[in-house]
């Protein structure tokens, strides 16, 4: 069955309607939700029912926020305090690596099993590299850097949002290491969660939909996620023409983006399709974006993310997560994907050609292309130590403020990981 979008006034009905049903709820919870949504949930969490009788009435507190009152104070002022913009980064970040020397391509004309296992040697490789460089905590590293001036100083932040980011590529690799990598960052996520399911980038912005509906794919086995305990402040942060908005903007919480937020971001609806599914509440969301895919209309039309691949990738992502709401998008959106492309076969730099390539393949396209230049072209621009180079993957590309206020986000992890998801799908085209 498909699990509704608010899941826990499903339970609530069911169990008002099937006596049978009540009981099981309340003596075996977590199995009896399991049982009835076909999940498994997490089990470092526990769950309890309680029943409010006619003489007993149970009041449910949610629990403590994350901030302290004084981190809470601090948060809604912090932008005007350069000592507390400090304290969302981390240590200064080391200069833009030069570009390596490509390295040789495997010979022309090798054979589809030669070229696989070139691919998989440079996934095991990738994986070296991102051992070494995500934290003890399971948390994930970007570089937040000026694009317009290379002079301003970098600084390495671990916002929950990059991990999600990259998580989501990375669950697509099987390798054992892989999967521990991924296992860490969901516990690291669910470590950073805010009450009922939201999560926010920096402390002293507010919560948002863009990290709130990634983080919640990542760690989708969450009670919380599972019973749609954030859905309801997701679905009350639309426009009046049903998009979703970015910035969850609540009375007591920072409010520093109010004045030039620009809303309605295609790759934040994109995801947060992907996290809710197939359901009328992202009907208008959808026809939106496959208005803007469809009329060709992408460039320029994202606030966050710099180029009119990201956004096709996230549509990919959601039109497989949100089957079968997104289906109709699926011929078109391969057609724009390999627009993207040159006469050579090439879709850019290693990033966009990574997520060119994952999402064709998520759209039922990559059969289109060529998958050994593909594979030849990302194992080429592997850097010696399995890391593939640092570019700018998100940021606020409006220039609002000037060459001061274009802010880039990316690192050699990132793109690390986008290039592993597109080997591996690569590489299952070649073993075909």
């Amino acid at each position: 069955m498909k699990k509704p979008i608010l899941a826990a006034e499903s339970l609530v009905a069911r169990a008002s309607q099937d006596s049978d049903f009540r009981e099981r709820l309340l003596r075996a919870p977590r199995e009896a939700i399991e049982a009835e949504f076909g999940v498994k949930l997490a089990e470092d969490h526990a769950i309890q029912v309680h029943e409010n009788s006619y003489d007993t009435t149970h009041v449910v507190l949610p629990p403590p926020p994350r901030l302290s009152a004084a981190e809470r104070r601090a948060a809604r002022t912090g932008v005007a305090s350069l000592e507390f913009l400090k304290k969302t980064l981390h240590d200064p970040a080391p200069p833009l690596r030069p570009p390596a020397p490509r390295r040789a391509k495997t010979q022309r004309g090798a054979s589809s099993e030669v070229l696989a296992g070139a691919a998989r040697e440079s996934i095991r490789r990738g994986l070296d590299f991102l051992e070494s460089t995500i934290d003890a905590n399971g948390a994930w590293h970007c570089i937040r850097f000026n694009v317009a001036n290379p002079d301003i100083p970098r600084h390495f932040e671990r916002p929950p949002f990059v991990s999600a980011f990259c998580v989501l590529a990375l669950e697509s690799c099987a390798e054992p290491r892989a999967q521990a990598l991924c296992a860490a960052t969901r516990g690291y996520l669910a470590r950073t969660i805010e009450h009922p399911g939201l999560w926010r980038y920096y402390r002293h912005l507010p919560q948002d939909l863009d990290s709130t509906s990634l983080a919640s794919m990542v760690i989708r086995t969450h009670p919380w996620i599972v019973l749609g305990r954030n859905v309801p402040p997701i679905l009350a942060n639309r426009d009046e023409e049903g998009r979703f908005l970015t910035w969850v903007l609540a009375a007591d919480e920072p409010d520093v983006v109010s004045t030039f937020r620009i809303e309605a971001d295609p790759v934040v609806n994109a995801n947060v399709i992907a996290y809710l599914g197939d359901h009328p509440e992202t009907r208008d969301a959808r026809r939106w974006l496959e208005a803007l895919i469809a009329e060709g209309a992408v460039e320029g039309s994202s606030k966050w993310y710099p180029d009119k691949v990201a956004t096709y990738y996230a549509a990919a992502r959601a039109l497989v997560r949100a089957r079968p709401a997104l289906d109709q998008l699926r011929p078109v959106l391969a057609d724009r994907i390999l627009e993207l492309g040159d006469g050579e076969g090439e879709f850019g730099n290693a990033l966009q050609t990574a997520q060119a390539v994952s999402a064709l393949y998520n759209a039922g396209g990559l059969e289109r292309i060529d998958a050994k230049r593909q594979v030849e072209s990302l194992v080429s621009s592997q850097h010696e130590d399995g890391s593939w180079p640092e570019l700018l993957a998100f940021g606020d590309q409006t220039l609002k403020w000037g060459a001061v206020g274009q802010i880039g986000h990316g690192s050699e992890a990132v793109t690390s990981a986008f290039s592993i998801e597109a080997l591996e799908r690569l590489v299952e085209v070649l073993s075909a």
